[in-house]
């Protein structure tokens, strides 16, 4: 018989995401008449806007009819679209056959594991979006848990806390290591500066890392001057591949649309190219977007579509501030709970001293009927730390607030 790939048996238990939904489950059945609020997972809520679902609905219709059909496209993505996300977002920093048009930035995130395979380093930024952790284990770049249950083997875990304000020691980095980094970051919402990653970008070419730059929140910065591309720092071409999504900022997370930049000056050590390799992952394992969803992303782009898209931010921006302002009310004071929130992210970092994650997470379903995210889902600096996320009607998080402000910790 095959052997069982010993990526899946390293893993030390379920994803998080599905974890949370498995103990609303349970809380549910037993709580029938419980009204459950969601805080927790980062999926958007509020309806497609007008203008880009028409542009969808239009080219979904057209392909009744023998002039609008349409069967493969190019696995790389529509050229128009390609050229609009290089031109729209990207002005004079990438040229649009370095962009590859996917279904999503996770999904982009598991093929680049794949581009590198099990013979690499791996440092991520603790806590993290655990896809970066997972699916090196999966890959074989991990290893076995480490024996105090913080971690993997294999996995360079980079705390970035409070203390060094969320942005991390690179010194603990290997060379030629991968270095993923998320900025807004999920889940603490820190957007690291341009000094802060022109570090990174120093490191990186020094080092001969390699930065997966996950930017799939950049579009809620509203801090003038935080970049929003790793693109915008001068020698990041040479050493960063970076992923991004409509998902948040278009409400695509059920569309699924993303897209990858990948330098034609990123090189491996012998000198070969990266941009070439990753364009014969995306045309081998992958097949192209769909049609309907880059149309969708064409109509995002243009005047109306971006004034759309900022309205849509704007409302979970709002979201965030109610939730970041209920954090900091008297009952979590006197419980000496630190709120983390910059405005520039969907979600609210807080640390509940003298809770584990998962217990406080209980404590709140329990007490308020709200769902959060456990930050040691994150990461072993995630311990003691929730995530609330600021995706979810406005009425339910005012509900869900008003819970909050009476709760006794």
């Amino acid at each position: 018989m095959i052997k069982r790939n010993k990526g899946f048996i390293n893993l030390t238990s379920g994803y998080l995401f599905p974890e949370i939904a498995k103990r609303r489950r349970e809380y549910a059945a037993s709580h029938p008449d419980a009204h459950i609020i969601s805080l927790g997972i980062g999926n958007t809520t509020e309806p497609l806007t007008p203008h880009i679902a028409k542009a969808m609905s239009d080219y979904a219709l057209s392909l009744s009819t023998p002039a609008g059909y349409s069967g493969y496209g190019d696995e790389q993505g529509l050229m128009a679209l390609r050229e609009k996300i290089a031109s729209v977002l990207y002005p004079g920093l990438i040229t649009p056959d370095e962009v590859f048009i996917s279904d999503g930035a996770k999904c982009d995130i598991a093929r680049i594991q794949c581009l590198f395979g099990h013979g690499v380093n791996v440092a991520v930024q603790d806590p993290a979006y655990p896809v970066y952790v997972d699916g090196s284990v999966i890959v074989g770049a991990a290893g076995k848990p480490k024996a105090s249950g913080n971690g993997y083997k294999g996995i360079i875990y980079m705390p970035c806390t409070p203390d060094n304000h969320f942005f991390p020691d690179l010194s603990v980095v290997p060379e030629n290591a991968l270095i993923y980094f998320c900025s807004p970051n999920n889940p603490t919402g820190a957007s690291a500066t341009r000094e802060e990653l022109e570090k990174l970008v120093a490191f990186a070419l020094e080092k001969g890392c390699i930065i997966i730059f996950d930017a799939a929140y950049n579009a809620f910065i509203r801090t003038e001057g935080l970049p929003k591309s790793i693109y915008e720092i001068e020698g990041a071409r040479k050493c960063a591949i970076e992923v991004n999504s409509f998902s948040k900022p278009a409400g695509f997370t059920g569309v699924r649309l993303g897209w990858s930049v990948v330098p034609k000056e990123l090189v491996y050590a012998d000198g070969t190219s990266i941009h070439s390799d990753w364009n014969r992952v995306m045309t081998t394992l992958f097949n192209g977007a769909s049609n309907i969803a880059q149309q969708g992303g064409l109509a995002a782009l243009d005047d109306e579509g971006q004034k759309e898209m900022r309205s849509l931010i704007d409302y979970y921006l709002e979201n965030a501030r109610v939730i970041r302002e209920t954090l900091t009310g008297n009952n979590f004071k006197q419980a000496n709970v630190s709120v983390y929130s910059t405005g520039n992210a969907p979600y609210v970092w807080a640390h509940f001293p003298g809770y584990d994650s998962w217990e406080i997470f209980d404590l709140i379903l329990d007490k308020c009927h709200i769902v959060t995210t456990p930050g040691s889902g994150f990461g072993p600096a995630g311990e003691s730390f929730l995530r609330f996320s600021a995706f979810g009607h406005h009425e339910d998080v005012q509900e869900a607030c008003k819970r909050l402000s009476t709760l006794k910790i």
